[in-house]
Parts: structure tokens; sequence; C-alpha cells
């Protein structure tokens, strides 16, 4: 799994420098500032900053924050010119930035080219203030816009300006945060952001003078965020399997309304298209030392691609499409749930697809569904977050963990006319592995009813993707399987698996 400090997150780290976690409330300018270096540390950075109280403010400038990434042997080093927190004399400190605040990212990795970028902050009508106390702080902003732009990048000591390459920018409107902080043993942080129009843009061509350039941008309409996070004061976030046990949690969400996305590349000729947009999508992930969600999906969404390699335009849409995902985290002696849910619902391909697998129309192109709910129980044997853990539990084979039940809570497959419905439940005894060749033996039945499949089976035949034979083939299996349901063109099936080794179909044994 990737460390909660990769490269990808580590502008969640600029970011509460300067919005949530950047200046929670407190009563002095200087305790707003030690809050928010206690937060910092907590969450693996390292840092250094010149401080001077001028009258009511105080000045912080040069701020360097540093940060390893073991499992990546990666260094990455945040650098920031400027903030500055005035006591308002009434027990609240107004969080002052400048309309455009450098800073810098430097990514260092042994054996390869140092990289160093260098960027803008911009900020419009900025208002930041922080309240409370020092064990207990509020934190509520707004802006008009906030901007981020890549200014220049640095490889190997060779500097390329982005006005020889292209633009790299980001922005977001209207956007209004509160968030609260208390400390203790756990650093815990709540924060909930609303924005309006969220945009961005990467055009780069090639800097060698290549005929090459890629064009990726895309806004939302609005963009909802909301994070509780549990931090260890002395944890140390390159060993999260310590930091779980010493009480780490996090629970994040990303949702975003009215989404477009837009990709181009060129490359001496060579074309590739896509276009996506959605009527709105989510993010989330939770970990804490019971174990891991995530989930991530979208609704209303279509998708066109096309293409110099792709010999046709391609055209999806889907009503919803989704996966979620539970899992354990920590090795215990008691069983832990672990679930998977997987939906793509009202999926519709373009005529022109359909053409090409069935230029006469004789299947029917009502949209199709497939969903799949699993739950269950396991042991974990070791910590999956301890990474030397799993290494000596691989050791002779040994697996890191046992499954105990499966439940197929539910599953639909609804395509060209036929449907599939099923659901089951199965146990494992992990003490038998020889009876099902290594596998712990199951006990349970899974139910399956089919409806339109001899309809379906026999278009296929008459259009030629399936070979008479082989058609017979599969409708003897049916028959061995199934058996004829209450209404036309049905089968039902009840597979049952006994640890025993025997496997029934209806009441018949076939194993």
């Amino acid at each position: 799994m990737a460390s909660l400090k990769s490269p990808a997150l580590t502008g969640a780290a600029l970011a509460a420098l300067l919005s949530s976690t950047a200046a929670y409330a407190d009563v002095t300018p200087e305790q707003v500032w030690a809050d928010w270096k206690a937060y910092m540390a907590a969450s693996g950075y390292t840092m250094t900053a010149s401080e001077a109280r001028v009258g009511d403010a105080l000045q912080v400038t040069d701020i360097v924050m540093v940060t390893e990434i073991p499992e990546e042997d990666v260094s990455l080093t945040l650098t920031m010119s400027e903030m500055t927190l005035t006591d308002n004399g009434n027990g609240t400190v107004s969080i002052g930035l400048p309309e455009t605040l450098p800073f810098g990212v430097l990514v260092e990795a042994p054996g390869e080219a140092p990289v160093n970028v260098t960027a803008s902050y911009t900020t419009k009508d900025w208002s930041g203030v922080a309240s409370g106390d020092p064990d207990n702080l509020l934190f509520t902003y707004s802006a008009s816009e906030l901007g981020l732009a890549i200014d220049e990048i640095t490889v190997d000591q060779v500097t390329l300006p982005m006005s020889t390459i292209g633009k790299a920018e980001f922005t977001m409107a209207n956007i209004a945060g509160s968030s609260t902080s208390k400390s203790g043993a756990l650093y815990e942080v709540a924060q909930k952001i609303t924005t309006g129009v969220v945009s961005y843009i990467i055009d780069a061509t090639d800097p060698d003078g290549a005929e090459g350039r890629l064009i990726f941008q895309g806004s939302a309409d609005s963009m909802d965020t909301a994070l509780m996070a549990a931090l260890p004061a002395d944890g140390d976030m390159n060993d999260m399997s310590a930091m779980l046990k010493q009480g780490f949690a996090v629970d994040a969400t990303l949702s975003f309304t009215g989404s477009t996305m837009d990709v181009n590349f060129n490359d001496t000729g060579e074309i590739f298209q896509l276009k996506s947009n959605s009527d709105s999508s989510e993010f989330g992930v939770a970990m804490n030392e019971d174990g891991l969600n995530y989930a991530i999906s979208s609704t209303a969404q279509d998708i066109s691609v096309a293409g110099t390699d792709i010999p046709f335009p391609v055209e999806l849409s889907a009503a919803e499409n989704g996966i979620s995902l539970q899992m354990p985290v920590s090795a215990r002696e008691e069983l832990q749930p672990f679930g998977m849910d997987v939906t793509l619902a009202e999926f519709v391909m373009s005529d022109l697809l359909w053409g090409l697998v069935d230029p006469t129309g004789q299947l029917p192109r009502d949209p199709a569904t497939v969903a799949v709910a699993l739950s269950g129980t396991a042991q974990l044997l070791v910590d999956i977050m301890d990474p030397m853990a799993m290494a000596q539990s691989s050791v002779g084979g040994a697996q890191p963990g046992e499954l105990h039940s499966l439940d197929v809570k539910g599953l639909t497959v609804r395509a060209a006319g036929a449907e599939l419905l099923g659901d089951g439940a199965f146990t494992f005894d992990n003490s038998d592995l020889t009876t099902f060749d290594g596998l712990p033996a199951p006990t349970g039945k899974l139910n399956l009813s089919l409806a339109g499949g001899n309809g379906l089976l026999d278009k296929l035949v008459a259009m030629g993707l399936i070979p008479d034979q082989e058609a017979s083939g599969v409708r003897m299996m049916m028959g061995l399987f199934a058996v004829p349901g209450s209404e036309p063109d049905t089968l039902t099936s009840t597979i049952e698996v006994q640890g025993n080794g025997q496997i029934f179909a209806n009441g018949q044994r076939i194993q």
C-alpha cells in the first residue's frame, strides 16, 4: 500500500498549511503556530522556520518541511516563503497570506536526479480566523478564489520554465471551510470544506522540441471535502502498524458535482483522445485498527475514447458505477469482517459498438447491469501494514490470514435479454486443506436463477458467434446443474457443497 506521505498525498500537507491545519485556532499567534507545528510533527514532518514578533503579529518566514518515505526511498522537501499570524486583541488570531505565495517541492531518491518544482499559491479575498484555547481550537476561513500554478521544474540542475513547456494550473472558487483540532496523546482533526467551480489544466509540450503535446483538463461545478483524523503525538508515520495500535485513524471523503475531463495527446501524428463527464462522483477512504474501507463511485457517467490505434470511436455510459472494499488490517485472535460491493448499473454502448457484434440487431440492446455484493469473516494472522511481518509470513508458503465465511449477498447480471440472479453463504474449515487441494474445505449453498438464457443462446448461434455444437454442450451443462423454473425459459439451481468434498446440484450428487 502506498505511504500516506507519498507524492500524491504530499499536497495534503500543503493544503493543511494553507487552510485547516495551517492555523488551528488559539488565543495567541504563538499558540496557533505551536499547534500547527505539533500537527506537522505528528504527520511525520520535520520543520524549520524563522519567527519574528512585530507588534501584534507573528511573522513566520522561510518555512521548510521535510519527510522521508522509506519504502519508496524518497525524500520530500516542501518550502514556503511566509505567513502572518495577527493577534486581534479579542482572543482570536487572523491568518494572513500574501496574494501570491511561492513554495517548492524537492524530490530526492538515491541514484536518481533530484527534481525540484517551484510553484505559486494565489489567493483572492482570503480571510482566516483562529479562536478557542490551546487544547481545543476552531479555525474558519473563506476565499473567493484559490489557485495553484507550477512556475518551473528543475531536473539534474537543468531548469525548465513552464513558459517553455506549457502550463499546469489548478483553481477553486468560493471556498468556505472550518476545522477543529484537539491536542493530547492523539492530535485530533475535523475539517469540512465546500467550494464552487473547480478547474484544472495541464498543457505540456516536449521541451526538446519534438512534436509531442499533452492537454489534460477538467472541471467540476462544486467540491465538498470532509476529514476526520487522529494522529498519535509521538507516532512514526513510517511504522503504520505501530501507529494503528497507538490510535491512528482517518476518515476522508471527497465528492464532486458536474464533473468533466478531457484528455488529448498528440505525438508525431499518434493521437489519443478521451472525454468523460458525470453528474456526481465520490471517493472515500477510512482506516483505523479495526480495518480499511475504500469506496469510489459516480452517477450518470459518459465516456468516449478515440485515437490513431483505435479503429472506431468508443462511447459508453452508465447510470451508476462504483466499487467499495472493506478489509481488516491488524492481526487478531477473533474473526474480523470483510466485504466488497461492485456495481455497474444501466450500462449502455453506442450503436456503432453494437453493430460490430450484432450488425443485424438480433440482440436486445437494453441497458446492462452487473452487481455483486460479498461479505464474510476472516482471521488475519499478521499486520498487513507491517512489511517485515508480511515478508516473514510468506516464508514456507504460509498465508497471512484464514477465510472463515463468505456470504454472496447479491449477484445480478442483466444483459442482452437475459438475467442471472444469485445469493448464497459458505463457511470454511481451515483445519482441512486436503479435501479441496489446499483450499479450506467449504460448506454451504449457492442459489442461482437464470431467465432468458436459452433465448440468448439461440440468438448467439443464429449470429454465428457460437457454433451449434458448443451451444449443445452449454445446454447439457445447464440441464445438469439446473432445473426448469415456473416461467418459460427460466432455470433455477441450488449448488450445495459439503465439507467432505461432496457437491450436489438440486439434490443430485455431481461429485
